[in-house]
């Protein structure tokens, strides 16, 4: 948004530039370089053709473009989900690699608490010493 307003305020300072130049050459009845000006308008001329025969280019294209532009953002879709799909492969093997668990087996705990709070669970809280 910044670089749009710098853009903007540049082309604004650019037209009353252009103004202030024509209002002193109409003032001192002179015209600034003018051999620069022919140039620049037949550049201008050219241009507008171009732009114009590219309007009529551009006509016939959307149809096809946008079936075009569906398609590859469909395809695009489906390479990232495979390369996803990969990537999460590769991702749970190599978390199986470095992982100092691998082949774990549950062991019988050393500590006496959770000894006895697994022997309190099995009993379901019931005291069967009585």
């Amino acid at each position: 948004m910044v670089f749009a307003g710098i853009l903007f305020a540049l082309s604004l300072l650019g037209i009353a530039a252009l103004f202030a130049l024509k209002r002193w050459e109409m003032a001192r009845e002179r015209v600034l370089l003018p051999h620069l000006r022919a140039r620049g308008d037949v550049r201008a001329q050219q241009l507008k053709e171009l732009a114009t025969a590219a309007r009529m280019d551009l006509a016939k294209i959307p149809p096809e473009a946008v079936r075009t532009a569906r398609i590859m953002v469909h395809e695009g879709a489906l390479a990232f989900a495979a390369l996803a799909r990969f990537l999460e492969r590769q991702a749970h093997r190599l978390a199986d690699f470095v992982s100092h668990k691998r082949g774990f087996e549950k062991r019988e705990t050393r500590s006496e608490f959770l000894k006895k709070v697994a022997e309190h669970k099995t009993d379901n809280g019931l005291d069967t010493e009585e």
